[in-house]
């Protein structure tokens, strides 16, 4: 079986980590069988709270191919399984210091099950983004020359 890893490319570049989490997420059938497809996307997704719960906005999962009347909405709103002491301390880090959480990557386990790695994030600056693609394009010359000599 090959491994499935959806990665959002954006949130390394966006944010700054603080901290990360793995999230089981609730999915309906058609769901896992689109993500075991690698058919799903983490573009313009983020977490946020409702009546203590976790919640992923905006993930798109495509239709499945093979469905039929009981197909999903592709961008419906996802809920995301923690315990209740991380989410505790999640929902306290928000409300106190202006983080955000984003789903980063999203794969599945060996057992079958969806997982999301989601994070504690601040926004970068601009100057903070410039630094990254500086630091980004200094390893890759720095790839190039050990790969030369």
């Amino acid at each position: 079986m090959n491994e499935i890893q959806i990665k959002n490319k954006r949130a390394s570049f966006d944010y700054e980590w603080m901290d990360t989490y793995n999230a089981g997420i609730v999915l309906t059938g058609t769901e896992i069988k689109s993500i075991r497809l690698g058919k799903a996307s983490l573009v313009d997704t983020f977490c946020f709270f409702t009546q203590g719960e976790l919640w992923v906005k905006n993930m798109h999962i495509a239709t499945y191919f093979y469905g039929s009347y009981n197909n999903h909405a592709a961008r419906r709103d996802r809920k995301l399984l923690l315990n209740k002491k991380e989410l505790r301390k999640l929902e306290r880090a928000i409300k106190e210091s202006g983080l955000t959480i984003v789903p980063v990557r999203m794969y599945i386990t060996p057992s079958g099950l969806a997982k999301v790695v989601i994070a504690l994030v601040r926004g970068k600056k601009e100057y903070d983004k410039r630094q990254s693609l500086r630091e980004k394009d200094d390893k890759r010359e720095m790839d190039k020359m050990f790969k030369r000599g």
